[in-house]
């Protein structure tokens, strides 16, 4: 494999106290960020706050950009467009907060006719969200990420020892609260594929820290006379090389999809680059360092000799 770095000797250890610093704020802001949520008080999308989806089939191809110009001109300024241009069709969504007096997918149908009057549509689907939805579907996402930092903790608890599989959980917990908070302080929607986003990533970070403590498990046992933290650092040095490619890999793709990919992928992939950059740090300074916090049977085995 390319290695851009070839044999490097950083000291990521000795800067862990730097590391842990950075990480806490960020968890801070993660910690926030769900406390915001579950109040209602961040910028949630209509599958948390409940609202309107309403599907629209034109006769003839409409441009998104004038949709939600019209849309902006008549009031309804805070809506989700997105075009299915090979049938002409348009969703909207619409959130609760931005409902007004009559209903809104008549509100949204009444824009169109009358900004439209040369290009008549059918309404394929229309869908209301109410709270209690919405809230349903926050304790459903909750669940979930429970769920899989639970199944890290065992998978790799079993394929190493307890401490690894803690601090990998610990690490993508971490990454998932980074990249949380993070879009609520830069006041991002957040939406069930954000959701996607971050179980997506807390994949990613799993598989790159799993190579790093893959690595540190060898020379734990071929460095015994060296001590823990020479031995991981010595270990994060030999697959830095793989770990920055495989990043710089995913962020070739990520990046022409977030600036290019539209307007309902950008905050996916934003998410997604978002973890990927996280998930590379934190294999190296969190779920590193957190194994020199918690001393196993490895260590214990050099101590011995």
């Amino acid at each position: 494999m390319l290695e851009i770095l070839g044999k490097t000797n950083f000291d990521f250890m000795g800067k862990r106290k730097l590391s842990f610093a950075f990480s806490g704020v960020m968890v801070l802001l993660g910690l926030i960020a769900i406390v915001q949520i579950a109040r209602g008080a961040a910028n949630l999308g209509i599958d948390f706050a409940g609202g309107t989806a309403v599907q629209l089939k034109f006769e003839q191809a409409i441009h998104i950009d004038e949709a939600r110009k019209a849309l902006e001109s008549n009031g309804v300024g805070d809506a989700e467009l997105q075009e299915f241009g090979q049938d002409n069709k348009l969703l909207v969504r619409v959130k609760a907060s931005t409902t007004i007096e009559e209903k809104t997918a008549e509100r949204v149908m009444a824009i169109f006719t009358k900004e439209f009057p040369n290009n008549k549509f059918t309404v394929d689907s229309s869908t209301e969200i109410g709270p209690t939805i919405g809230k349903k579907l926050q304790e459903d996402a909750l669940i979930a990420v429970v769920i899989s930092f639970a199944g890290i903790i065992m998978y790799v608890a079993a394929r190493f020892e307890l401490r690894f599989g803690v601090a990998a959980a610990l690490a993508t917990f971490h990454d998932v609260l980074a990249v949380l908070g993070a879009f609520y302080l830069l006041d991002k929607e957040i939406t069930l594929l954000v959701v996607t986003a971050l179980l997506t990533l807390a994949g990613y970070s799993l598989t790159d820290t799993v190579v790093v403590f893959d690595r540190i498990r060898e020379n734990l046992k071929s460095r015994r006379r060296d001590s823990e933290e020479t031995t991981i650092n010595t270990a994060i040095n030999q697959v830095l090389s793989r770990t920055i490619v495989t990043s710089l890999t995913v962020v070739i793709v990520l990046v022409p999809l977030t600036v290019a990919g539209g307007e309902v992928l950008h905050d996916f992939s934003l998410a997604l680059l978002g973890g990927v950059i996280f998930g590379t740090y934190s294999s190296v300074f969190v779920a590193s360092p957190l194994l020199l916090l918690w001393p196993g049977t490895s260590g214990q085995m050099m101590k011995r000799n």
